[in-house]
C-alpha cells in the first residue's frame, strides 16, 4: 500500500471516497428486491420496460392519478421555475433574491482576522466561518422572526480548492503535495460547526459579530460522551482513561434542531480520518471493517496520533455519534449522545409525537445500510427547557424492515432481545450501540440505497426518506430494471395511526428519480413535471411550515443529468403528487445542502458546498478544477479569491412567503 505521506494522485472528491463501498455482509433482501416482489405480486408487470419501471415504483392510486392529474393547477407551489443547466453562478426563481450570508473564512467575532487565503492559520480559522457548510438550522431568539442563531455544520475540506501552491499536473493527472502539520491543523479548524447570531437589517440578513452566543466548534473542541456507552472500556484511550471525554467532531453532514432549541451535529463518514493498522488480532477488527476504518482520506494521523490506529486503536469508537450542543451557553461542552447509536449518521431530524415523546429519524449513508429512528423514554416539556436537556440519553433505538406487502416494522436494538446477546458478541447495551450496524444485520433490517436525510411531517404522520443512489446493486428483475441505481429514490413512510412512536407502519415510493424522458431510467415524476423539474440523487430535505416537501440533491452534473444540483419543490398530495419544480440551482461542481425555511416562510437558508469541485465535463471549463485553475470563483468572482462554500439567504422581493 502506498504511504499516505507520499504525494497522492488526486481523486475528484473526498466525498466519493467517503460514500464507501457498501460494507454490509448480510444476504437480507435489498429494497430493490422488496419493491420488485411487492409490485410483481400485484400484477403490474405489463407492457414495455418503462411501464414495468413505473409499476414497480408507484402505487395503483398514483398510477391512476397520473393519467388524469392537472398537477399544475393542483400544486401547492407557485413560483416561476428556474431553468436547469450548468454554469459558474447560482440561480434562483424570478422574483426572489439569493444573497450570500456567510462564506468560508468570513469573520465571526469582532477580533477575528480578515480572510487571507494565501496566509491561512489555524488560529485565524478558529475565529472564521468553516469550510463546506452542510446542515443549516435557524433558532429564533426571544421569539423574534428577524433575529436568531444560525447553526451550520462544516462537513469536510477540499485541500486542492483551499490551499494555493499544493497542486501540480503530471501526465494530465492532478497530484496534491504531502500534507504538513500546519495544513492539517487548518483543516481540523475548518471542520465542526458554527453558531452565529444573525439579524435582518433593511430586509437583508447579516451576521452579528459581537453576538454573545457566537462560537466555533472544531475537530479539537472538548466534548463529553454520555448515555449507555459512555465510560465503556471500548471508548477508553491513553489520553482519556475514563472513556467519557473526547476532542472534536468530524464529518458533520446533515443534522437537526431539537424542539427545546439545541443544535444536533451528526457525524457521518468518520472512517476517512483514520490511518495506520490495528495490532494483530485486535478485538475491534471486525467492528472497523464494517465501518471501513481506516479510510485514509486524511493524513492527520501522521501529526495527531489519536487518528493512527496503531497508536490509539479505540479512538474510532469515539466518533460516529450524534452530538448535541446547547447554543444558549457558548461555554457549554457538546455531548455525544451514544443512545442514538454509532454509524455514518446523515441527519437527525426530530418531531414531537402525540404522547409528548421525541422521535428522531436517522439515516446511515452507505450503500446497503439501514434506516433508524430513536424514541425518547421521557416526554418533552415545552415550559421547562432544562427538563429536556438530557432526553437523548434514555430511549429506544429502532432499525427498519420494509416488507413486500407494503408494511414495515421498527425493530428495537435492545441488548438481550432476539440475537443481541453474549452468544453473538454483545455483552451490554454499550456493545449494541458501538456496533449498531452489526446489530441491524442480525435483526434482518432491510439494506437500502444510501439512506440520507429523513424528514418527518408533523402534519401528516408521514416521513420522507432520501435514498441518493446505489450503483453497486446487481440484483436484476423485470419489475425493477434499475439495478445500477444511479439516480436514487424517495420513500414515504406512513406511521401507524399517524403516531411517530409506532413500531409498525406502511411504505410507498413517492418518487423514483432521473430523466423521465428516457424510458430505461424508469423515473416516476408526474407528467406535469417539466424538463427542468426532474432531478437525480436526492440528499437533504425540509418540511416547511405549510407541510410541503423541499428536496436538495448531491451528484447532478453535466455528465450525469445535464444540470447542477439544486433545491426542488415536490408535491406529495392530491393530483399533483410526484410533481417537482426547480427553485434554486448551485454553481458548477457544488452540492446543494442544508435547506432550512424559517417558520414564517419569509426566508429559505441553503448551503452551497464544495463549489468548483468539478468542471471537467462542462464546456465552460473542460478540465480538472483546483486553486490556481478554478471552474468558478463563486461567490466573489475575484481573481485574488478562491471559490468559497457559503450559506445563502433566499427571500422574496418585496417580502412575503416563499413558494
Amino acid at each position: 500500500m502506498t504511504d499516505m505521506r507520499q504525494s497522492q494522485i488526486f481523486r475528484t472528491s473526498k466525498l466519493e471516497e467517503a460514500d464507501g463501498p457498501g460494507l454490509n455482509p448480510t444476504a437480507t433482501a435489498t429494497m430493490g428486491d422488496i419493491i420488485a416482489a411487492r409490485f410483481s405480486r400485484r400484477g403490474f408487470l405489463k407492457g414495455s420496460m418503462a411501464t414495468a419501471a413505473i409499476a414497480a415504483t408507484v402505487s395503483p392510486v398514483a398510477l391512476l392519478a397520473a393519467d388524469e392529474a392537472k398537477a399544475q393547477s393542483a400544486s401547492r407551489f407557485n413560483f416561476p421555475e428556474v431553468e436547469a443547466g450548468v454554469d459558474a453562478d447560482h440561480h434562483v426563481a424570478q422574483g426572489y433574491d439569493a444573497d450570500v450570508l456567510l462564506r468560508w473564512g468570513d469573520k465571526l467575532f469582532p477580533d477575528a482576522p480578515d480572510f487571507d487565503p494565501t496566509r491561512q492559520t489555524e488560529a485565524a480559522q478558529e475565529r472564521q466561518f468553516g469550510y463546506n457548510n452542510d446542515f443549516v438550522g435557524f433558532i429564533p431568539l426571544e421569539g423574534a422572526t428577524d433575529r436568531g442563531l444560525l447553526v451550520v455544520n462544516h462537513e469536510y475540506t477540499n485541500e486542492h480548492l483551499m490551499f494555493p501552491g499544493i497542486v501540480t499536473m503530471q501526465n494530465g493527472e492532478m497530484v496534491v503535495a504531502d500534507a504538513t502539520e500546519e495544513r492539517a491543523n487548518i483543516e481540523m479548524a475548518a471542520h465542526g460547526g458554527t453558531v452565529v447570531e444573525i439579524r435582518k437589517v433593511d430586509g437583508k440578513w447579516q451576521p452579528v459579530l459581537d453576538g454573545a452566543l457566537n462560537r466555533r466548534i472544531t475537530a479539537k473542541t472538548e466534548m463529553q460522551l454520555t448515555g449507555p456507552a459512555a465510560g465503556h472500556a471500548r471508548l477508553q484511550t491513553t489520553a482519556d482513561t475514563s472513556g467519557r471525554k473526547v476532542f472534536g467532531t468530524i464529518n458533520n453532514c446533515a443534522g437537526g434542531v431539537t424542539p427545546w432549541g439545541t443544535y444536533i451535529m451528526a457525524e457521518e463518514n468518520i472512517h476517512g480520518y483514520f490511518t495506520g493498522e490495528l495490532p494483530e488480532g485486535h478485538a475491534e477488527a471486525g467492528n472497523y471493517d464494517r465501518l471501513g476504518v481506516p479510510g485514509g482520506s486524511y493524513q492527520w494521523g501522521h501529526f495527531h496520533k489519536r487518528f493512527d490506529l496503531g497508536a490509539e486503536p479505540n479512538e474510532p469508537n469515539r466518533f460516529g455519534w450524534v452530538v448535541e450542543v446547547d447554543v444558549m451557553d457558548p461555554t457549554s461542552v457538546p455531548k455525544k449522545r451514544t443512545a442514538l447509536g454509532r454509524f455514518k449518521h446523515e441527519g437527525a431530524e426530530s418531531v414531537v409525537a402525540k404522547d409528548g415523546r421525541i422521535v428522531f429519524y436517522l439515516g446511515d449513508d452507505e450503500r446497503f445500510d439501514y434506516v433508524y429512528k430513536f424514541v425518547t423514554a421521557g416526554r418533552f416539556n415545552p415550559d421547562d427547557r432544562a427538563a429536556n436537556m438530557d432526553l437523548l440519553d434514555d430511549g429506544t433505538l429502532y432499525v427498519a424492515r420494509f416488507d413486500e406487502d407494503g408494511s414495515m416494522e421498527w425493530m428495537p436494538l435492545v441488548y438481550g432481545q432476539g440475537p443481541l446477546t453474549a452468544e453473538n458478541g454483545f455483552d451490554s447495551q454499550a456493545d449494541v450501540l458501538i456496533e449498531t450496524r452489526r446489530a441491524g444485520d442480525l435483526l434482518g433490517a432491510t439494506p437500502m440505497d444510501r439512506p440520507e436525510d429523513i424528514q418527518p411531517n408533523p402534519m401528516t404522520g408521514r416521513a420522507y426518506v432520501m435514498l441518493t443512489n446505489n450503483t453497486r446493486r446487481e440484483e436484476a428483475n423485470a419489475a425493477n430494471p434499475r439495478v445500477d441505481n444511479a439516480f436514487g429514490h424517495i420513500i414515504e413512510i406512513l406511521e401507524e395511526d399517524g403516531d411517530f412512536t409506532a413500531t409498525a407502519g406502511r411504505w410507498e415510493i413517492l418518487l423514483q428519480c432521473g430523466d423521465p424522458s428516457v424510458a430505461e431510467v424508469g423515473a416516476t415524476f408526474s407528467t406535469e413535471t417539466t424538463k427542468n423539474g426532474w432531478f437525480g440523487m436526492p440528499d437533504n430535505a425540509a418540511i416547511d411550515a405549510d407541510g410541503r416537501l423541499w428536496v436538495s440533491t448531491d451528484g447532478n452534473s453535466m455528465a450525469d443529468t445535464g444540470r447542477t444540483d439544486g433545491l426542488w419543490a415536490v408535491d406529495t398530495e392530491g393530483d399533483a403528487r410526484g410533481t417537482s419544480r426547480l427553485f434554486y440551482r448551485v454553481p458548477v461542481g457544488a452540492e446543494m445542502c442544508g435547506p432550512c425555511p424559517t417558520e414564517d416562510m419569509s426566508t429559505f437558508f441553503v448551503a452551497v458546498q464544495h463549489p468548483g469541485d468539478g468542471g471537467e465535463d462542462w464546456e465552460g471549463h473542460g478540465r480538472v478544477s483546483y486553486y490556481e485553475d478554478l471552474s468558478t470563483r463563486w461567490p466573489d468572482f475575484r481573481d485574488d479569491m478562491p471559490v468559497r462554500p457559503a450559506v445563502v439567504a433566499i427571500t422574496k422581493q418585496g417580502g412575503g412567503r416563499i413558494g
